[in-house]
């Protein structure tokens, strides 16, 4: 099992701290991992992607040409990266800002209102896991206890455990919305 995975959005959508939830996961589930962010030279609202690896064996490099899955946050990193997911693979598409439809046939499409449901919950800032709990349910590279139990406060700190509960009910409406599409 390998997950080549990007996450792309501009800044300030957490997308570095998605990619960190996964890499941190993959490493607490011993598997190997990488994590390659990318940055637009703007502070927030630039571009940003990473590239995250997730493996069974050692990874080689963190560079990802070909991706497994993409989880794509806004339409300037639809128009990026759709091509780069490999045949068989995944696109994660945040529906609440991209109208446009996927182009390819070749690979699963989920459609995910990350924003709408972040919104309908009460913190805007949950788009993020609201996409990550909807990538975990459709790939199973990690467990959803991981990330929850031991990766959220390695990466935000014990000073935002508190805010846990919405991100858990964040993840688990993505993953009920993505369980919907595979239907």
């Amino acid at each position: 099992m390998e997950e080549r995975i990007v996450v792309a959005g501009f800044g300030g959508q957490g997308v570095m701290a998605l990619g960190q939830l996964l890499t941190f996961s993959g490493m607490t589930e011993d598997k190997a991992v990488s994590w390659l962010p990318s940055y637009g030279p703007e502070m927030r609202g630039g571009t940003a992607n990473c590239s995250v690896i997730i493996s069974e064996d050692a990874v080689g490099s963190p560079v990802v040409t070909e991706s497994t899955t993409a989880i794509v946050m806004n339409l300037p990193s639809l128009d990026k990266f759709e091509s780069s997911v490999k045949p068989g693979g995944r696109l994660f598409i945040n529906s609440s800002l991209i109208e446009k439809k996927a182009t390819r046939d070749d690979i699963e499409v989920y459609y995910i209102p990350a924003n709408e449901v972040a919104n309908d919950l009460g913190n805007s800032r949950t788009a993020n896991m609201v996409m990550l709990g909807a990538f975990i349910e459709a790939s199973k590279v990690v467990k959803p206890e991981t990330i929850l139990d031991k990766a959220f406060t390695a990466v935000f700190g014990e000073h935002r455990a508190h805010l846990m509960p919405i991100n858990k009910e964040a993840m688990e409406k993505g993953a009920e919305i993505a369980r919907e599409q595979m239907k």
